[in-house]
């Protein structure tokens, strides 16, 4: 901390810190290996001396304490000119007496005790040096400043020493043994730097990071933070560099008792990770020789340990400090830590069963260094002032209670499993590198032998033809004198044979001639049956013509029939609605009769039936006019109101007409503005009846296609009502109407995410089961409609991330049915396909799902000029797409 004019933190005291450098550095010795010692030996005085490892089970060691007195500024020195000082050190005994009065005083013993001339070389190496030394052996250290704000902690533990070398801090001087023991080549140093403000860990090197969580191993109550940012360090100006950005991002303010007081704790640490090397990891066979085997297998032991410096906030009286708004906050958020702090302390002194230690993060991340398995150091910092004399007492009851402590010290080593896995990697490329090699020489060999034998194959094959061409002339010339044998004798039989036949050949010529006049007669009658035929079918004809024209007229019938039909169903419903609003008027009627005794009755019912019966006469205008007329004689409130009646038939026909008022734009404002939406949403939840569900999902559909609507509906649990509709929809003309709600949903860029988070998607993917075309194309068209709102937020820089179709699952039916053979399905799909394509963060899932085929061919096949347009520049401008159209040689 600096002190009350700020002279510690950026500057050096005109008094001078710098003082004498007493204790010269002492000769560091390693000790083995093994079960003899894992500490280094501490120089004699020093507050790491004593203890080291036996074995794995640990060796106490307790929590080394030094204070360390701050120098009077020159605004306490004319403060207190007239007052002695309240504190009177023997370094020599290393012992301090706290003046009570003028009479009395309190003594104390400390493990050092550091005038303030005590440079800052004799600090480190009292204090910090022995913890670094136990580090790079294996184990845990932790160095800590406490003391009121203002006496020099952050000098003492922080202080870069940028004009003066001499003024270098704790952290420093530790970073420089750290480098120049280990070996880059094979170890690693790496560091963290945070500060906890207000409750909060944050990251000082990383200031987004604000809210690191503090992660315990239940099993060895270790302490790891996974989410702090994590520096590896190969020289010390990097590791400077660190430090300074770290400082810029520390909270400080000015108070009364220093112009920059710390507003938070800083915690700084180092991981060091090392490799052991020595004969306590050879394995011997029986006649006492490493085997070469054995050699290879053989892991490296690791050694991991971590070095915590600690730079607390001050401890602060706010009448003192003069803290006020946010910095009295910061004041009692820094006191409530170190109160925590200080229960800890006095319950591990005392030896309770229970210690607070989730009181605080800071108790939590200091629970190995108090308690715990490191070696820790504490320096307190205090003041000669008599006027903070009771902020010193607690500092100093603070040191005497932490050196009641007790650690149990333990190595942090094991064996480093993933170097020998690297080194077994490359002997087992060496293998298959030489089996490659001997399979190659084999498949040269196997290949001269084919050859030679090939060779030789063709050489008999030569002879074997030559052979066979031999015997194949000499068998033609024997084959060609035995036919002519058989001429000849076949000629003499054939002049033997004529000379039998001319005798009755008269006989056959007879015989002949009566055959052909039969079958001249049998060809007349053939002819005669074959015009009989045509004759026929030429009838047949005629009455298949006349058999024509009566089936076209009597579907003609049936299509006027069908015509009348449905006209009649319309009057019907119509009809219907008015009995109902007849039947309204009555009850009221009635009831007005009831309460009021005999009077006259109003003439609205009966006007109504009177204006109603010209309408069902004249429904030649179509059922539009008559829903728009009764719309505007019964009135949208009473419509609305027989959506609750207890009758289902009621319900059903009520619905239809607000169905088809909605249909109407002029008419969906009203509807809104008089609960209509909000009663057709509590229709699809509380009514079983699918006709219902499915015309109310119609009206919402249409209602949907305006924007402001369909925030109303979102913020109403529309898509819920909807998408549970349609889990328990059987008709497809219900799915339809879902499905074209939600499309219409899809197309508002405000609602991406709520639409999304609630499910519109899934719920448009869960109704594809359904395989209607029209329940297709309406799915096609809301994934069209979402697709291209995320493009224009992409666009626009709105959004960033794949595209959320993508990540539901939508991109394998986009695939899929991306040349199906209806066109409105296809049609949306292509568009789809195009606005997805056009983000560039989702062409490697695209390409992944088969996307991309399918983007080639809409630009070469699609019908439409636009889409293809679309598609062909999408491809062209993707330096994803490009490369892969590269790689698969596909020429575009």
């Amino acid at each position: 901390m600096a002190s009350g004019g700020g002279n510690y933190r950026n500057g050096t005291h005109k008094n001078s810190l710098k003082g004498t450098t007493t204790a010269a550095l002492k000769n560091k010795s390693l000790s083995s290996v093994g079960a003899s010692s894992g500490l280094r030996k501490s120089s004699p005085g020093s507050l790491g001396g004593g203890g080291t490892a036996k074995d794995d089970a640990g060796v106490p060691g307790r929590v080394r304490v030094a204070v360390r007195l701050r120098p009077r500024n020159a605004e306490e020195s004319a403060a207190d000119a007239d007052f002695a000082d309240c504190v009177e050190l023997q370094p020599e005994f290393k012992r301090l007496k706290l003046r009570k009065n003028n009479w009395h005083t309190d003594t104390y013993e400390f493990d050092e005790v550091l005038t303030e001339f005590a440079s800052q070389k004799r600090v480190y190496e009292v204090v910090a040096k022995p913890v670094v030394e136990s580090v790079l052996d294996g184990y845990n250290g932790t160095v800590m400043a406490y003391g009121q704000t203002g006496t020099g902690k952050t000098y003492t533990l922080g202080r870069l020493g940028e004009e003066d070398t001499a003024d270098r801090g704790i952290i420093v001087r530790a970073m420089e043994d750290i480098l120049a023991d280990v070996s880059l080549e094979t170890d690693s140093v790496s560091v963290s730097y945070l500060q906890l403000y207000m409750e909060s860990l944050q990251d000082l090197l990383d200031p987004t990071n604000d809210n690191i969580s503090i992660v315990e191993d239940p099993r060895s109550g270790d302490v790891s933070l996974p989410g702090a940012t994590l520096f590896e360090i190969r020289d010390q100006q990097s590791f400077l560099e660190l430090l300074r950005l770290g400082e810029a991002h520390r909270y400080a303010a000015n108070t009364r008792l220093n112009t920059e007081s710390s507003r938070s704790h800083a915690l700084l640490m180092v991981h060091v990770k090392r490799s052991v090397k020595g004969g306590d990891l050879t394995h011997s066979s029986q006649n006492g020789n490493t085997t070469s085997m054995a050699k290879s297998l053989r892991p490296t032991l690791v050694r991991k340990a971590k070095l915590v410096v600690v730079d607390l906030a001050g401890s602060e009286r706010i009448d003192k400090s003069g803290s006020e708004g946010h910095t009295l906050e910061e004041a009692k958020s820094i006191n409530l830590s170190l109160s925590a702090l200080g229960k800890c302390i006095n319950a591990l002194a005392e030896n309770s069963a229970h210690v607070p230690i989730r009181d605080s993060k800071l108790t939590r991340l200091l629970r190995d260094s108090f308690g715990g398995t490191a070696r820790t150091s504490l320096v307190i910092t205090i003041g000669l002032s008599p006027r903070h004399r009771g902020e010193t007492a607690s500092t100093i009851m603070f040191g005497q209670r932490a050196m009641k402590v007790e650690n149990m010290l333990k190595l942090k080593e094991e064996f480093d499993y993933k170097s020998l896995a690297r080194k077994l990697d490359i002997q087992l490329d060496q293998l298959i590198m030489e089996h490659e090699r001997k399979q190659k020489a084999l498949e040269d060999e196997i290949e001269r032998i084919t050859m030679d034998a090939q060779i030789q194959i063709s050489e008999s094959e030569r002879n074997c033809a030559n052979l066979m061409e031999k015997e194949r002339l000499k068998y033609q010339k024997e084959y060609k004198e035995s036919i002519k044998k058989l001429e000849e004798k076949w000629m003499m039989n054939q002049q033997k044979h004529n000379e039998k036949k001319m005798a009755s050949s008269a006989e056959e010529v007879a015989e002949l001639k009566r055959l052909l006049n039969k079958e001249i007669s049998l060809r007349k009658v053939a002819e005669e049956e074959v015009h009989s035929h045509k004759s026929q079918i030429a009838q047949l004809k005629i009455s298949e013509a006349s058999a024509s024209s009566e089936v076209l007229k009597l579907r003609k019938m049936l299509e006027d029939e069908a015509y009348q039909k449905e006209k009649l169903e319309g009057e019907i419903s119509t009809l219907q609605t008015q009995l109902l609003q007849l039947s309204f008027e009555a009850d009221e009627t009635r009831r007005r009769l009831d309460l009021g005794g005999p009077e006259k009755v109003p003439g609205s019912l009966e006007s109504l039936i009177s204006q109603a019966r010209p309408q069902v006469n004249d429904l030649g205008n179509g059922e539009k006019a008559s829903i728009a007329s009764l719309f505007e004689q019964v009135g949208l409130q009473k419509i609305l109101s027989l959506l609750e009646a207890e009758d289902a038939d009621v319900r059903v026909h009520a619905v239809k007409v607000v169905a088809n008022l909605a249909a109407e734009e002029s008419n969906q404002q009203k509807i809104v503005e008089a609960g209509g939406l909000t009663s057709l949403l509590a229709l699809l939840g509380s009514s079983e009846d699918e006709t219902v569900h499915r015309v109310a999902a119609g009206a919402i559909a249409n209602l949907a296609m305006n924007e402001t609507n369909q925030e109303l509906i979102m913020s109403e649990g529309g898509i819920h009502s909807l998408s549970m509709t349609a889990a328990n929809a059987e008709d497809p003309q219900t799915f339809r109407m879902v499905a074209g709600a939600i499309a219409n949903l899809c197309g508002n860029d405000k609602l991406q995410n709520k639409l999304r988070g609630e499910g519109g998607i899934k719920a448009l993917l869960r109704m594809v089961k359904c395989g209607h075309p029209d329940v297709l194309a309406q799915v096609a068209r809301g994934i069209a409609n979402f697709a291209k709102c995320e493009s224009r937020a992409s666009t626009q820089g709105n959004k960033t991330g794949r595209s959320l179709l993508i990540e539901d699952g939508a991109l394998p039916w986009i695939v899929q049915n991306a040349n199906n053979d209806a066109s409105p399905i296809r049609r949306h799909i292509e568009l789809a396909l195009c606005h997805l394509a056009q983000h560039e963060v989702n062409a490697k899932d695209m390409i992944t799902g088969g996307a991309l085929w399918e983007l080639v061919r809409i630009s070469r096949d699609c019908s439409r000029e636009d889409i293809r347009n679309l598609a062909h520049r999408t491809l062209t401008s993707s330096p994803t797409f490009v490369a892969e159209l590269r790689r698969l040689r596909i020429d575009y």
